[in-house]
């Protein structure tokens, strides 16, 4: 019987597989890796390999749209908003969220004192992707950041209206409060969080391209050699420098930590997610000094570009961390992401006080009580009055607690039709002017989007 079916056919059959196999996963296994040999051959690959996920997520969410983002499932029993105690706040938030009934990302400006939405942000995708010229640097944009894709990140709204953005490893852009298209820039691949400074620039993480010194001289091409961009309101690069660079220089990392990193498999072992300018002068640090999150390293730096010099590494209880604040003239918060092996659980805000090296949790007990558990992204802020406002971004949830550390209210980023979009790091604005002077233009522009 067995040798019947194991004649000269079949074994040529099986031989052709077994080498096709071989073939395919060698394929796999450069593209992976970065190579660039190949390249259709690599792309036909990959869609392979990935049908049975895809079916999996046609199955699970009984969506056969596989460009759009899967809907979320962690508070599907949730209310979209409700509220726990009734106060009033003369204070803005701005939303960026993911709207699964328009199959695109928005930013939402509501106004807290009822959570009532009072203008959105939500400009042409497809003409922005039109103006991007460095197809060098952004060869995939138009299907990694399609309209169904592209998600708003980190908002920044200035004084006349206009809004800042990206989109996570694209141009930075600026749209006028009607949405409307300012400028872009594609010389750099942006990414994460932008904060003013004390000049009224602002702090971006990139890419650096080409590549800097220590990670170029490796030939290291698919490597992610992060970087500290200043950037104008009006899009102009004002000065970048490589992150690895800055500690190699200051003597926290080896020469050749770029190439190491690569050799273990590491292609990214910054991730730069975000920059805290000091916007005064204290006891602890100067103004212009940044405080950068980087989380591969679960470490926050204290730097002084004017002087390229690491005032401060800070490491502690808190691994691969998203989100640094100054909250006053001794102490930052940090969004600790908490991904330890044993205790991870939740999310936690730990409060680092420079006087006294310390750390301590904020409302730690009420963070673990609401299961709030973000192992990626995530964000927080302490208003004036002390309360504290945390977003869960994987999971499309935002928290307000008192000073009290009462929850205030929830928010679930849920449609009409109970599907649940991503959140994507919020903004608090308390500028009484400001809010004042943004409800003024609202009334004063005719928006048609």
């Amino acid at each position: 019987m067995f040798k019947k079916f194991f004649t000269y056919p079949v074994f040529l059959v099986l031989f052709l597989s077994f080498i096709g196999l071989i073939l395919f996963g060698s394929i796999l296994r450069h593209h992976y890796l970065g190579g660039k040999r190949l390249p259709i051959l690599q792309d036909v690959a990959v869609v392979i390999s990935e049908i049975p996920k895809n079916v999996g997520h046609i199955i699970k969410y009984k969506n056969f749209n596989l460009n759009k983002p899967a809907p979320l499932l962690k508070h599907k029993q949730k209310k979209r908003f409700e509220r726990f105690i009734q106060k009033q706040r003369n204070v803005l938030l701005i939303l960026p969220r993911y709207d699964n009934i328009l199959n695109r990302s928005v930013v939402d400006v509501i106004d807290l004192n009822n959570f009532e939405t009072i203008h959105t942000y939500k400009h042409d995708i497809a003409h922005w992707l039109k103006q991007v010229k460095n197809t060098e640097e952004f060869p995939k944009i138009m299907i990694n950041n399609s309209p169904i894709r592209f998600q708003y990140k980190h908002p920044l709204i200035l004084e006349n209206g206009s809004l800042i953005s990206n989109s996570g490893d694209t141009p930075e852009f600026k749209i006028d409060v009607c949405s409307k298209l300012e400028w872009i820039n594609d010389e750099e691949m942006f990414h994460h969080s932008r904060m003013l400074d004390h000049d009224g620039n602002l702090w971006v993480p990139g890419h650096m391209n080409p590549k800097s010194k220590y990670v170029i001289k490796y030939d290291l091409d698919e490597f992610d050699d992060d970087s500290v961009i200043k950037i104008s309101t009006d899009g102009k690069i004002l000065y970048k420098k490589s992150v690895i660079e800055i500690l190699i220089e200051n003597k926290i990392f080896p020469v050749n930590f770029a190439l190491n990193s690569y050799l273990t498999g590491d292609r990214d072992p910054i991730h730069l997610n975000d920059i805290e300018p000091a916007l005064s002068d204290t006891q602890y640090w100067k103004k212009g000094d940044l405080f950068l999150s980087i989380r591969n390293q679960s470490a926050i730096i204290h730097y002084r570009p004017s002087i390229n010099k690491i005032i401060n590494y800070i490491t502690g209880p808190f691994s691969q961390q998203h989100d640094v604040d100054i909250i006053s003239d001794k102490k930052i918060s940090i969004f600790n992401n908490n991904n330890f092996l044993k205790n991870n659980e939740h999310s936690e805000i730990l409060i680092y006080n420079f006087e006294t090296n310390n750390f301590r949790k904020l409302f730690n007990d009420k963070i673990k009580k609401e299961n709030f558990k973000t192992r990626t992204n995530g964000l927080s802020d302490i208003l004036k009055d002390g309360s504290l406002i945390i977003e869960e971004t994987i999971h499309g949830r935002i928290i307000l607690f008192n000073k009290n550390g009462e929850k205030e209210w929830e928010f679930v980023n849920k449609d009409k039709n109970g599907e649940i979009g991503r959140v994507n790091w919020f903004r608090i604005i308390e500028d009484e002017i400001f809010i004042k002077n943004f409800k003024m233009l609202l009334k004063t522009k005719k928006c048609t989007n």
